[in-house]
């Protein structure tokens, strides 16, 4: 060529031809006869592209002795009139053409790289705060953020990472103490709220007034290994007097904190425990008992979590998807960040008080298998699969509930089945020496129920003992003229009375009781009461108290505990106005009769008020 033109426009001879091919009279080494090497034509200014590169070159026979492996033989690239070289220019129009708008790589690992040490740096330094601190809890709490379910899964395999290399160092024992304190953290916010939630037992009116402290009042109950998980048809009442005609040295005894105790010449772990009683008969105050004494150090302190989930709270959850971290989340809101590693990591009971009181379907044979304690699914398939043992398999479990709802549970997925009696003959009088500082008063009160054979029966039930005492305390201590009852359907009657009392008295601020409304009351309750016990419902929820016509606020206020005891079955008086008695308790005798496990037994004796 006799002359080219350099890149900023100017006509310059041989220039281009000297720069591109360097000094060497040698042809270089690559194949004229394919261009799978070539580069793309230099683009110019102008648009246009450069010359063939074997123009350029020209024909020569023999090889370059420059290698195409290395580039230190190169001259300087050619230079742009902005400055810029042709190497440069050229990888800028490659990455503009191929990568418009994306971040290159390298750039977006050393962000992350940053990110990463400092987020490791962040929790390093928490950990070695708690580590060093004499005040575990405290230190933890100057470093608690909100963090998300997200964060929350970071920190969790952060921490995992650090026991794993702290072991690896040969750090062991800072590795336990680290684990130790992390637990201790958490385990003590939710002792603290346990403690404040089941330390006391309420009694009559919903108020601190009328709560006595659960370690005041508990009597030991008579809990005894064995039994059958299947369906029993007999009534409840029939049970209690069936126990307590049973030899009692015939049975295994096992006290309230043991239930996860192995009995002599058992080899088994226990896993699930079901303890299945009457209705009233202490299973939920059992439960309160067993978590009051472990969040005061009393017993099972090798256990580190406690979770009471009551199936009466958890039906208000049927319809919801949620994976059990968040259900244990929203249960216990002040353990937000406990991570899911202490679940698999370490001893967690979970407690599910009241089975007959459950509206969920429980489908063990055709729900979804679950095993991740972070993946959303229906409270239903929740509780089967923890059941079951797919789901946290380590975790201990035990389930309440009375006889004819205990066969929901497949009898391979129980380990221990007990049996709660109540009260044998000598706790009984324990209860009302307890219940009753006055001595003398309550050695009358134990006088006379003894001299009653149905009464003395029915005080295997605690809750009995307990409206018992409320009755007669008033009635003997008071010297009342009204006749001291004898039946059963005597004692709930003077006890319906003395809440209706009590209620005007609290409430209205008068001294006698508006005898309309108060019957008014009672119906509705009586009501309520028969209408679930056909529909074999054992606990009522607000829609079911304004079917029947009963303002929830007030009976919040009023009824207190008052209607759970009504709604099994003590009451229905309001049909005798229905229709003629006899025809009336015909009907009730057949539909009695009907029953395949007799829940209206005991409404039946109440209303013919025989016993």
């Amino acid at each position: 060529m006799d002359s080219t033109k350099d890149l900023s426009g100017q006509t310059d001879t041989g220039k281009v031809k000297s720069v591109i091919h360097g000094e060497s009279p040698e042809s270089s080494c690559v194949s004229m006869k394919s261009d799978r090497s070539m580069e793309q034509p230099l683009k110019f200014s102008t648009g246009a592209p450069c010359a063939d590169v074997s123009v350029i070159h020209g024909e020569s026979p023999e090889p370059s002795c420059v290698s195409m492996k290395s580039d230190w033989s190169m001259d300087q690239p050619l230079k742009f009139s902005s400055g810029e070289s042709l190497i440069n220019y050229r990888n800028k129009q490659d990455e503009s053409d191929s990568t418009a708008g994306k971040v290159p790589l390298d750039s977006i690992f050393e962000e992350l790289e940053h990110k990463i040490i400092s987020l490791m740096k962040k929790e390093l330094k928490s950990i070695k705060r708690l580590l060093i601190s004499d005040s575990p809890a405290c230190s933890e709490r100057e470093e608690e953020e909100e963090d998300d379910e997200g964060q929350s899964r970071v920190r969790d395999g952060f921490l995992k990472i650090t026991l794993h290399i702290l072991k690896k160092m040969k750090q062991t024992d800072l590795a336990n103490t680290l684990q130790t304190k992390l637990i201790s953290v958490h385990q003590q916010k939710l002792k603290t709220k346990l403690k404040e939630k089941f330390q006391r037992i309420t009694e009559g009116m919903s108020n601190q007034s009328s709560s006595t402290l659960v370690n005041e009042i508990y009597t030991e109950l008579y809990i005894t290994e064995g039994g059958s998980a299947e369906i029993n048809n007999e009534h409840e009442v029939r049970q209690i007097e069936t126990a307590s005609r049973r030899a009692q040295t015939q049975e295994t005894p096992i006290k309230c904190n043991d239930i996860f105790k192995a009995l002599p010449g058992q080899d088994k772990a226990i896993r699930t425990v079901l303890t299945k009683g009457v209705a009233g008969i202490g299973k939920t105050v059992s439960v309160q008992k067993f978590i009051v004494d472990w969040t005061e150090g009393k017993a099972n302190q090798d256990v580190h979590f406690i979770f009471p989930l009551p199936f009466r709270e958890l039906n208000l959850m049927k319809h919801k998807n949620i994976s059990l971290m968040d259900l244990l989340h929203q249960f216990f809101t002040d353990t937000k960040e406990l991570r899911s590693t202490f679940l698999d990591d370490y001893k967690v009971i979970f407690i599910f008080d009241g089975l007959d009181e459950c509206r969920l379907p429980l489908d063990f044979q055709n729900n979804d298998i679950l095993s991740d304690v972070t993946e959303s699914a229906s409270v239903d398939v929740l509780l089967t699969n923890l059941i079951k043992g797919n789901l946290l398999p380590s975790a201990l479990l035990w389930i309440t509930s009375r006889p004819a709802a205990a066969n929901q549970i497949p009898p391979e997925c129980v380990d221990q089945l007990t049996d709660v009696r109540g009260f044998n003959d000598p706790q009984k009088g324990e209860y009302f020496r307890k219940r009753i500082k006055d001595e003398r008063l309550a050695n009358r009160i134990i006088t006379h129920m003894k001299s009653s054979r149905s009464l003395y029966i029915m005080c295997h039930i605690p809750v009995f003992c307990w409206i018992s005492a409320t009755v007669l305390q008033r009635l003997l201590s008071e010297a009342e003229s009204a006749e001291i009852p004898k039946t059963l359907t005597q004692m709930f009657t003077h006890f319906l009375i003395f809440q209706s009392k009590l209620k005007s008295q609290k409430y209205d601020g008068k001294c006698e009781v508006d005898l309309q409304q108060a019957r008014k009351r009672i119906l509705s309750l009586g009501k309520l009461a028969f209408q679930q016990l056909e529909k074999g419902n054992l606990i009522f929820y607000e829609e079911d108290l304004r079917e029947c016509g009963i303002d929830v606020t007030e009976a919040s206020v009023y009824f207190g505990s008052l209607y759970p005891n009504l709604q099994r079955g003590k009451s229905g008086l309001f049909s005798m106005f229905k229709s003629s008695m006899i025809d009336f308790l015909k009907s009730e005798v057949d539909k009695s009769l009907q029953s395949e496990n007799g829940h209206l037994d005991l409404f039946l004796r109440f209303l013919l008020g025989s016993h």
